[in-house]
Protein backbone atom coordinates (compact mmCIF):
# COMPACT_ATOMS: atom_id res chain seq x y z
CA UNK A 1 0.00 0.00 0.00
CA UNK A 2 0.93 3.60 -0.51
CA UNK A 3 0.49 5.29 2.87
CA UNK A 4 0.33 9.02 3.60
CA UNK A 5 0.05 10.28 7.15
CA UNK A 6 -0.84 13.58 8.75
CA UNK A 7 -1.27 14.41 12.42
CA UNK A 8 -4.58 16.23 12.88
CA UNK A 9 -4.50 16.73 16.66
CA UNK A 10 -2.33 16.28 19.71
CA UNK A 11 -4.89 15.05 22.22
CA UNK A 12 -3.66 13.80 25.58
CA UNK A 13 -4.36 10.04 25.96
CA UNK A 14 -6.62 10.05 22.87
CA UNK A 15 -8.62 6.86 22.86
CA UNK A 16 -12.11 6.53 21.33
CA UNK A 17 -13.12 7.23 17.70
CA UNK A 18 -16.61 7.08 16.18
CA UNK A 19 -18.53 8.30 13.13
CA UNK A 20 -21.16 11.03 13.50
CA UNK A 21 -23.61 12.33 10.90
CA UNK A 22 -24.33 15.96 11.76
CA UNK A 23 -25.83 18.90 9.85
CA UNK A 24 -26.13 16.81 6.68
CA UNK A 25 -22.48 15.71 6.62
CA UNK A 26 -20.40 12.77 7.83
CA UNK A 27 -17.90 13.51 10.59
CA UNK A 28 -15.96 11.58 13.21
CA UNK A 29 -15.45 12.09 16.93
CA UNK A 30 -12.22 11.57 18.88
CA UNK A 31 -12.29 11.53 22.68
CA UNK A 32 -9.76 11.01 25.45
CA UNK A 33 -9.35 8.31 28.08
CA UNK A 34 -8.36 10.76 30.79
CA UNK A 35 -9.85 14.11 31.84
CA UNK A 36 -9.40 15.76 28.47
CA UNK A 37 -11.46 17.05 25.51
CA UNK A 38 -13.62 15.41 22.87
CA UNK A 39 -13.36 16.84 19.34
CA UNK A 40 -15.45 16.67 16.17
CA UNK A 41 -13.65 16.44 12.80
CA UNK A 42 -14.83 16.49 9.19
CA UNK A 43 -13.77 13.69 6.83
CA UNK A 44 -10.77 15.72 5.66
CA UNK A 45 -9.46 15.72 9.21
CA UNK A 46 -10.27 19.34 10.02
CA UNK A 47 -11.50 20.10 13.52
CA UNK A 48 -15.09 21.34 13.37
CA UNK A 49 -16.03 21.68 17.04
CA UNK A 50 -15.03 20.92 20.60
CA UNK A 51 -17.71 18.81 22.31
CA UNK A 52 -16.35 19.30 25.82
CA UNK A 53 -13.17 20.00 27.77
CA UNK A 54 -13.82 17.15 30.21
CA UNK A 55 -14.28 15.06 32.27
CA UNK A 56 -13.60 12.53 29.50
CA UNK A 57 -13.01 8.90 30.37
CA UNK A 58 -14.47 7.83 27.01
CA UNK A 59 -14.28 4.21 25.83
CA UNK A 60 -17.14 4.17 23.27
CA UNK A 61 -19.35 6.60 21.34
CA UNK A 62 -22.34 5.68 19.15
CA UNK A 63 -24.78 7.92 17.27
CA UNK A 64 -28.47 7.61 18.18
CA UNK A 65 -30.14 6.36 14.95
CA UNK A 66 -32.19 8.91 13.05
CA UNK A 67 -30.82 11.95 14.89
CA UNK A 68 -28.84 14.96 13.74
CA UNK A 69 -25.63 14.57 15.73
CA UNK A 70 -27.02 13.16 18.98
CA UNK A 71 -24.92 10.32 20.36
CA UNK A 72 -24.26 8.21 23.43
CA UNK A 73 -20.87 8.10 25.13
CA UNK A 74 -19.18 6.35 28.00
CA UNK A 75 -18.08 8.86 30.62
CA UNK A 76 -15.61 8.76 33.52
CA UNK A 77 -14.02 5.40 32.70
CA UNK A 78 -10.41 6.47 33.24
CA UNK A 79 -8.82 3.04 33.62
CA UNK A 80 -9.76 -0.45 34.84
CA UNK A 81 -8.75 0.75 38.31
CA UNK A 82 -10.60 4.08 38.11
CA UNK A 83 -14.02 3.38 36.65
CA UNK A 84 -16.46 3.07 39.56
CA UNK A 85 -18.22 6.30 38.50
CA UNK A 86 -18.51 5.30 34.83
CA UNK A 87 -21.82 5.91 33.06
CA UNK A 88 -23.37 6.23 29.63
CA UNK A 89 -24.41 9.78 28.74
CA UNK A 90 -26.58 11.36 26.03
CA UNK A 91 -24.75 14.09 24.10
CA UNK A 92 -26.96 16.49 22.13
CA UNK A 93 -25.80 19.41 19.93
CA UNK A 94 -27.44 22.73 20.78
CA UNK A 95 -25.14 25.14 18.92
CA UNK A 96 -21.48 25.35 17.93
CA UNK A 97 -19.45 24.77 21.08
CA UNK A 98 -22.60 23.94 23.04
CA UNK A 99 -23.32 20.22 23.47
CA UNK A 100 -25.67 19.13 26.25
CA UNK A 101 -24.59 16.12 28.31
CA UNK A 102 -27.18 14.15 30.33
CA UNK A 103 -27.00 10.80 32.09
CA UNK A 104 -28.72 7.87 30.37
CA UNK A 105 -27.62 5.26 32.90
CA UNK A 106 -24.97 5.02 35.61
CA UNK A 107 -23.14 1.72 35.12
CA UNK A 108 -19.90 1.25 37.09
CA UNK A 109 -17.02 -0.07 34.97
CA UNK A 110 -18.97 0.17 31.68
CA UNK A 111 -16.32 -0.18 29.00
CA UNK A 112 -17.87 -0.86 25.60
CA UNK A 113 -21.45 -0.41 24.41
CA UNK A 114 -23.35 -0.20 21.14
CA UNK A 115 -26.77 0.43 19.62
CA UNK A 116 -28.05 -2.40 17.43
CA UNK A 117 -31.18 -1.88 15.31
CA UNK A 118 -33.22 -4.87 14.15
CA UNK A 119 -36.73 -4.93 12.67
CA UNK A 120 -37.34 -1.31 13.58
CA UNK A 121 -36.26 -1.55 17.21
CA UNK A 122 -32.98 -0.22 18.64
CA UNK A 123 -31.30 -2.01 21.51
CA UNK A 124 -28.55 -0.80 23.81
CA UNK A 125 -25.97 -3.48 24.62
CA UNK A 126 -23.45 -2.52 27.31
CA UNK A 127 -20.39 -4.39 28.56
CA UNK A 128 -18.95 -3.85 32.04
CA UNK A 129 -15.27 -4.77 32.30
CA UNK A 130 -15.85 -5.87 35.91
CA UNK A 131 -18.64 -5.57 38.48
CA UNK A 132 -16.63 -3.87 41.21
CA UNK A 133 -13.25 -3.73 42.91
CA UNK A 134 -11.81 -3.02 46.34
CA UNK A 135 -8.18 -2.33 45.40
CA UNK A 136 -5.91 -1.81 42.39
CA UNK A 137 -5.85 -4.78 40.00
CA UNK A 138 -8.73 -6.42 41.84
CA UNK A 139 -10.43 -8.79 39.34
CA UNK A 140 -12.46 -10.76 41.89
CA UNK A 141 -15.80 -9.44 40.57
CA UNK A 142 -16.30 -10.46 36.91
CA UNK A 143 -18.04 -8.24 34.39
CA UNK A 144 -21.44 -8.56 32.74
CA UNK A 145 -23.28 -7.78 29.51
CA UNK A 146 -26.46 -5.70 29.85
CA UNK A 147 -29.19 -4.73 27.40
CA UNK A 148 -32.27 -2.54 27.07
CA UNK A 149 -34.73 -1.50 24.41
CA UNK A 150 -33.85 2.11 23.63
CA UNK A 151 -36.86 4.47 23.52
CA UNK A 152 -37.16 6.72 20.46
CA UNK A 153 -37.38 9.80 22.69
CA UNK A 154 -34.44 10.21 25.08
CA UNK A 155 -35.48 13.63 26.40
CA UNK A 156 -36.81 12.26 29.68
CA UNK A 157 -33.57 10.69 30.86
CA UNK A 158 -31.19 12.34 33.33
CA UNK A 159 -29.39 11.57 36.60
CA UNK A 160 -32.72 11.10 38.42
CA UNK A 161 -34.49 9.24 35.59
CA UNK A 162 -32.28 6.49 34.18
CA UNK A 163 -32.73 3.70 31.65
CA UNK A 164 -33.36 0.29 33.22
CA UNK A 165 -30.99 -2.47 32.09
CA UNK A 166 -31.30 -6.26 32.06
CA UNK A 167 -28.35 -8.63 32.50
CA UNK A 168 -27.85 -10.83 29.42
CA UNK A 169 -24.75 -12.68 30.64
CA UNK A 170 -22.62 -12.56 33.79
CA UNK A 171 -19.38 -14.10 35.13
CA UNK A 172 -17.31 -12.54 32.34
CA UNK A 173 -13.83 -11.90 33.72
CA UNK A 174 -11.93 -9.04 32.03
CA UNK A 175 -14.91 -8.33 29.75
CA UNK A 176 -12.97 -6.12 27.34
CA UNK A 177 -13.57 -6.72 23.64
CA UNK A 178 -16.43 -5.51 21.48
CA UNK A 179 -16.95 -5.46 17.71
CA UNK A 180 -20.16 -5.03 15.70
CA UNK A 181 -20.39 -7.60 12.88
CA UNK A 182 -23.20 -7.73 10.31
CA UNK A 183 -24.58 -11.21 9.62
CA UNK A 184 -27.23 -11.63 6.90
CA UNK A 185 -28.23 -8.00 7.34
CA UNK A 186 -28.54 -8.28 11.12
CA UNK A 187 -26.11 -6.41 13.44
CA UNK A 188 -24.49 -8.73 15.99
CA UNK A 189 -22.08 -8.06 18.85
CA UNK A 190 -18.84 -10.05 19.14
CA UNK A 191 -17.77 -9.77 22.78
CA UNK A 192 -14.48 -11.07 24.22
CA UNK A 193 -13.49 -11.91 27.79
CA UNK A 194 -11.45 -14.39 29.79
CA UNK A 195 -14.09 -17.11 29.31
CA UNK A 196 -13.95 -16.81 25.52
CA UNK A 197 -15.57 -15.05 22.58
CA UNK A 198 -19.36 -14.79 22.31
CA UNK A 199 -21.76 -13.46 19.70
CA UNK A 200 -24.92 -11.66 20.85
CA UNK A 201 -27.80 -11.21 18.39
CA UNK A 202 -30.73 -8.90 19.23
CA UNK A 203 -34.32 -10.24 19.14
CA UNK A 204 -36.17 -10.54 15.84
CA UNK A 205 -39.60 -8.97 15.40
CA UNK A 206 -42.10 -10.51 17.81
CA UNK A 207 -39.39 -11.96 20.04
CA UNK A 208 -37.89 -10.73 23.31
CA UNK A 209 -34.83 -12.94 23.87
CA UNK A 210 -31.31 -12.32 22.66
CA UNK A 211 -29.36 -15.18 21.07
CA UNK A 212 -25.94 -15.87 22.62
CA UNK A 213 -23.45 -18.12 20.78
CA UNK A 214 -20.06 -19.29 22.00
CA UNK A 215 -17.49 -18.86 19.23
CA UNK A 216 -14.32 -19.77 21.11
CA UNK A 217 -13.64 -20.96 24.66
CA UNK A 218 -10.22 -19.34 25.09
CA UNK A 219 -9.28 -16.06 26.84
CA UNK A 220 -9.42 -13.11 24.46
CA UNK A 221 -9.06 -9.35 24.59
CA UNK A 222 -10.74 -8.48 21.27
CA UNK A 223 -12.06 -10.28 18.21
CA UNK A 224 -13.71 -9.67 14.84
CA UNK A 225 -15.16 -11.89 12.12
CA UNK A 226 -13.82 -11.30 8.58
CA UNK A 227 -13.86 -13.49 5.47
CA UNK A 228 -10.10 -13.23 5.06
CA UNK A 229 -9.70 -15.88 2.33
CA UNK A 230 -12.96 -14.94 0.55
CA UNK A 231 -14.38 -18.46 0.62
CA UNK A 232 -17.78 -17.30 1.85
CA UNK A 233 -17.23 -17.98 5.55
CA UNK A 234 -15.79 -15.51 8.04
CA UNK A 235 -12.57 -16.22 9.94
CA UNK A 236 -12.29 -15.29 13.62
CA UNK A 237 -9.46 -12.78 14.10
CA UNK A 238 -8.36 -12.60 17.74
CA UNK A 239 -6.18 -10.52 20.09
CA UNK A 240 -5.34 -12.52 23.23
CA UNK A 241 -5.33 -12.77 26.18
CA UNK A 242 -6.52 -9.58 27.97
CA UNK A 243 -4.25 -6.78 26.68
CA UNK A 244 -2.04 -9.66 25.53
CA UNK A 245 0.62 -10.17 22.89
CA UNK A 246 -0.91 -12.83 20.62
CA UNK A 247 -2.54 -12.03 17.26
CA UNK A 248 -4.24 -15.07 15.74
CA UNK A 249 -6.69 -16.13 13.03
CA UNK A 250 -9.08 -19.06 13.43
CA UNK A 251 -10.90 -20.87 10.61
CA UNK A 252 -14.12 -22.81 11.08
CA UNK A 253 -13.50 -26.52 10.53
CA UNK A 254 -16.01 -29.27 11.31
CA UNK A 255 -18.18 -26.76 13.14
CA UNK A 256 -15.45 -25.36 15.40
CA UNK A 257 -12.85 -22.60 15.09
CA UNK A 258 -9.28 -23.88 14.73
CA UNK A 259 -6.17 -21.68 14.77
CA UNK A 260 -4.58 -21.43 11.32
CA UNK A 261 -2.27 -18.43 11.83
CA UNK A 262 -0.46 -16.57 14.57
CA UNK A 263 1.64 -13.44 14.13
CA UNK A 264 5.23 -14.71 14.50
CA UNK A 265 6.41 -11.80 16.61
CA UNK A 266 4.71 -10.88 19.91
CA UNK A 267 2.72 -7.64 19.81
CA UNK A 268 2.77 -6.38 23.40
CA UNK A 269 -0.49 -4.90 24.75
CA UNK A 270 -2.65 -5.56 21.66
CA UNK A 271 -5.53 -3.13 21.50
CA UNK A 272 -6.54 -1.40 18.24
CA UNK A 273 -8.58 -3.62 15.90
CA UNK A 274 -10.35 -3.30 12.54
CA UNK A 275 -11.75 -6.01 10.33
CA UNK A 276 -13.13 -5.42 6.85
CA UNK A 277 -12.27 -4.13 3.41
CA UNK A 278 -9.02 -2.20 3.02
CA UNK A 279 -7.95 -0.99 -0.42
CA UNK A 280 -10.15 -3.52 -2.16
CA UNK A 281 -9.46 -6.69 -0.20
CA UNK A 282 -10.24 -8.11 3.25
CA UNK A 283 -7.87 -7.11 6.03
CA UNK A 284 -7.40 -7.52 9.76
CA UNK A 285 -5.76 -4.37 11.18
CA UNK A 286 -4.07 -4.55 14.59
CA UNK A 287 -2.31 -1.99 16.78
CA UNK A 288 -0.44 -2.54 20.02
CA UNK A 289 0.55 -0.16 22.80
CA UNK A 290 3.85 -1.54 24.14
CA UNK A 291 7.06 -2.86 22.63
CA UNK A 292 7.33 -1.76 18.99
CA UNK A 293 3.85 -0.12 19.25
CA UNK A 294 3.04 -0.84 15.60
CA UNK A 295 -0.08 -0.59 13.46
CA UNK A 296 -0.26 -3.51 11.00
CA UNK A 297 -2.52 -4.87 8.26
CA UNK A 298 -2.83 -8.65 7.89
CA UNK A 299 -4.20 -10.16 4.66
CA UNK A 300 -4.58 -13.57 3.07
CA UNK A 301 -2.48 -14.25 -0.05
CA UNK A 302 -4.59 -16.65 -2.13
CA UNK A 303 -1.72 -17.60 -4.43
CA UNK A 304 0.73 -18.37 -1.62
CA UNK A 305 -2.13 -19.72 0.55
CA UNK A 306 -0.82 -17.89 3.58
CA UNK A 307 -1.06 -14.65 5.52
CA UNK A 308 1.02 -11.52 4.96
CA UNK A 309 1.70 -8.56 7.25
CA UNK A 310 2.19 -4.95 6.16
CA UNK A 311 3.32 -2.15 8.46
CA UNK A 312 1.13 0.97 8.43
CA UNK A 313 2.98 2.89 11.17
CA UNK A 314 5.41 2.17 13.98
CA UNK A 315 6.17 3.30 17.53
CA UNK A 316 2.91 5.20 17.99
CA UNK A 317 0.89 2.92 20.32
CA UNK A 318 -2.64 3.06 18.85
CA UNK A 319 -5.54 2.45 21.24
CA UNK A 320 -8.26 2.37 18.55
CA UNK A 321 -8.69 2.86 14.80
CA UNK A 322 -11.59 3.87 12.56
CA UNK A 323 -11.81 3.20 8.80
CA UNK A 324 -13.85 4.85 6.06
CA UNK A 325 -13.65 5.52 2.32
CA UNK A 326 -13.58 9.12 1.11
CA UNK A 327 -13.05 10.59 -2.37
CA UNK A 328 -12.22 7.12 -3.69
CA UNK A 329 -9.50 6.48 -1.12
CA UNK A 330 -9.30 4.51 2.11
CA UNK A 331 -8.80 6.52 5.29
CA UNK A 332 -7.72 5.14 8.66
CA UNK A 333 -7.95 7.34 11.75
CA UNK A 334 -5.82 6.19 14.68
CA UNK A 335 -5.94 7.34 18.27
CA UNK A 336 -2.22 6.93 18.96
CA UNK A 337 -2.67 7.09 22.70
CA UNK A 338 0.93 6.47 23.73
CA UNK A 339 2.16 9.59 21.90
CA UNK A 340 -1.01 11.75 22.34
CA UNK A 341 -1.52 11.87 18.57
CA UNK A 342 -4.61 11.66 16.37
CA UNK A 343 -3.33 10.42 13.02
CA UNK A 344 -5.02 10.50 9.59
CA UNK A 345 -3.72 7.85 7.19
CA UNK A 346 -4.64 7.86 3.50
CA UNK A 347 -4.12 4.38 2.06
CA UNK A 348 -3.96 3.40 -1.62
CA UNK A 349 -3.39 0.05 -3.31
Amino acid sequence: MKIEKKVISNLNKCYAIAPLHYQGKDHFLVAAEKQDPCYLFDLDGNMVDKIWDGPGGVMSMVQVPGTDGQYLSTYKFYSPNDSKEAKIVIVTPKAKGDWEVRTLVSLPHVHRFDLLTRDGKTYLIACALKSGHEFKEDWSMPGKVYAALLPEDLSGFDEEHQLELTVLKDNMLKNHGYYRVMEDGVPTAVISCNEGIFRFTPPAAGETEWTIETLLEEPASDAVLVDMDEDGEKELCVLAPFHGEHVSIYKKMDGAYKKVYELPEPAEFTHAIYGGDLCGSPAFVVGHRKGKRNLMAIRYDREAKGYTVELIDEDRGPANVFHYTYNGKDVMIAANREVDEVAYYTLEK
